[in-house]
């Protein structure tokens, strides 16, 4: 499933390649290297491949880059699997992996030295980077570039038995170490490790780099389109030579776009990954984290991140997007389906002296302000209250149309209340209002017409659901914290701040990642973590409004 998306400069290339009859289908792949958790950038890789497949009835595969064996995991194999299915996208039956190739890969790479273009090189790791150059200066030749064929071949085919260490030798290809685009500067195509695979186990201690890899095997799925970000535009070249030299009966088309930069986060998995072990979040999924785990976690629903991508577009732009942007998606996705719901964050207590004691009434509060359908739900209402303590101010200036004393405001569904008395604690903090209702200013009744320009939310104090609510808000201070010296500079302290809340009693069934809006809050969803088991935990999901708007794009425009 896809949502309607205009014609980029991509999808218009795919059609121009269908109207000439070049290609009869679309075939795509989206190839996650299982080596940490997919992010917010991989959302738009995921939307365009599967998206233009699936508009023009085409294919994709999800195929895992599992070259690199030391550093993929199980576990990131299974979030990428549950990553791609919530975002409403279906591999069906191609589902694959650069490791299905292996043995074919190594074929391709005894070709490859049998028309001498590939050797076996004795330079170490560093001797190679020395003799590779600059980007001004040229490479030299490796002193081990004029083996024979058949010695190449001896020494590829002793690798692959596992007679030489880690690093001792390299398979490079012969290109040219002179050229302007150092990716062709004899790269390595196959080093040496003795490392357990996930999939193969040990039947390989040589394993084939990511250029080689990826592009025979898009040219062994029959990809018809392979579309990259713009960090491996340097790298088409090479991708082609491949191509050019091996003749593969199916030759993919390397397209670059640009990737989705989101203010206000990192997608490096190194940075990411160094939040997780260094324990500045709680894991992968956790809810600040710009990984798709940690935004279904925080509750962002996937239509919102669908839209996102389609709004901030396919260009050859590198850009920077607002945070705002997305948090917008977010709340226009939940605003018609999340539930309405009365929460009190800061609670503060409210007694209605002339409320009879012990007397419990249910008043009537809309599920949606603005879809009856949704119905009806009862709240009970009862002497002793808690309301917000941002909701009341004991020096209110004049335009303060909430609680203050001697002011009157409304209960959301309820009554009409006024303040009669503050009570405070010994270091002059207050601890309670002393207030009375008006018994006929009741909500939905004829007493109801009198008018108070302020209205508050409310939780009756003898029903309440006691709850942690985490307030979550954007890890990083700066827009962009890849432009800090270290990361952790630009770490924000207020990410995260758990209060102790009282919810209404509709809230005790909520289901995790189910959103509801807290009324005048924001909205939350009951958090689907392991991190505090057998507590109550609400996940701010988004608040109503952008608070940041206004120093994000001062931000951005300070940075051109």
């Amino acid at each position: 499933m896809t949502d309607s998306a205009p014609r980029d400069f991509i999808r218009q290339i795919i059609h121009d390649d269908l109207e000439s009859g070049k290609h009869a289908g679309i075939v795509t792949r989206f190839p996650p290297e299982p080596n940490g958790y997919l992010h917010i950038g991989h959302v738009m890789s995921i939307c365009l491949n599967f998206g233009v497949a699936d508009e023009t009835g085409g294919r994709t595969y999800l195929r895992f880059d599992d070259t690199n064996p030391g550093r993929e995991d199980e576990e990131y194999v299974r979030a990428i699997k549950d990553d791609v299915r919530w975002l409403g996208f279906d591999w069906a039956d191609r589902l694959t992996h650069a490791s299905d190739y292996f043995g074919r890969l190594y074929e391709a790479a005894e070709t490859l030295i049998g028309l001498g273009l590939a050797y076996v090189d004795s330079l170490s790791a560093d001797e190679i980077r020395e003799f590779r150059g600059t980007l001004t200066e040229p490479g030299k030749d490796s002193p081990f570039r004029d083996r024979s064929v058949d010695e190449n071949l001896a020494l590829f085919r002793r690798m692959r038995a596992g007679e030489f260490g880690d690093g001792e030798l390299v398979l490079r290809a012969k290109i040219d170490m002179a050229s302007p685009n150092i990716n062709l500067r004899d790269p390595a195509l196959y080093r040496i490790r003795h490392v357990t695979h996930q999939t193969t186990g040990d039947a390989w201690c040589i394993y084939p780099m990511y250029d080689f890899a990826h592009t025979l095997s898009d040219a062994f799925e029959g990809i018809t389109h392979s579309l990259c970000t713009l960090e491996f535009e340097d790298h088409r070249p090479l991708y082609n030579w491949f191509l050019d030299v091996l003749q593969p009966p199916h030759r993919p088309r390397q397209i670059e776009f640009s990737r989705l930069n989101l203010a206000y986060t990192i997608t490096s998995k190194r940075k990411l990954n160094a939040l997780v072990t260094e324990k500045i979040v709680s894991g992968w999924d956790d809810p600040r984290m710009p990984t798709i785990a940690g935004m279904r976690r925080r509750g962002y629903p996937p239509t919102a991140l669908r839209d996102f991508v389609r709004r901030a577009g396919v260009t050859k732009k590198d850009k920077l997007i607002e945070m705002g942007m997305l948090e917008n998606c977010v709340r226009e996705a939940l605003g018609d389906p999340a539930p309405r719901r009365m929460a009190v964050l800061r609670p503060l207590r409210v007694v209605l002296t002339n409320y009879p004691e012990g007397q419990v009434e249910t008043v009537q509060a809309a599920n949606h302000p603005n879809d009856p359908s949704m119905g009806m739900r009862d709240v009970p209402f009862s002497r002793e209250l808690w309301i917000e303590q941002d909701d009341f101010m004991e020096d209110a200036p004049r335009k303060f149309f909430r609680l203050k004393p001697g002011g009157e405001v409304r209960l959301r569904a309820a009554y009409i209340i006024r303040c009669d008395e503050v009570v405070k604690d010994a270091d002059g903090n207050v601890t309670e209002l002393r207030c009375t209702y008006d018994a006929d200013t009741r909500s939905g009744e004829g007493g109801s017409d009198r008018k108070v320009k302020g209205t508050i939310h409310w939780v009756s104090a003898a029903h309440a659901i006691d709850a942690e609510v985490r307030l979550y808000d954007r890890l990083f201070n700066v827009a962009n914290p890849n432009t800090a010296d270290d990361f952790h500079e630009a770490l924000n302290p207020a990410s995260l701040e758990c209060v102790a809340a009282k919810l209404e009693p509709a809230l005790a069934d909520a289901e995790a990642g189910v959103a509801v809006q807290f009324e005048r809050l924001g909205y939350f969803c009951p958090d689907s973590g392991d991190d505090a088991p057998g507590a109550r935990v609400f996940n701010r999901i988004v608040t109503l409004r952008d608070s940041w708007a206004k120093l994000e794009k001062q931000e951005l425009a300070g940075q051109g």
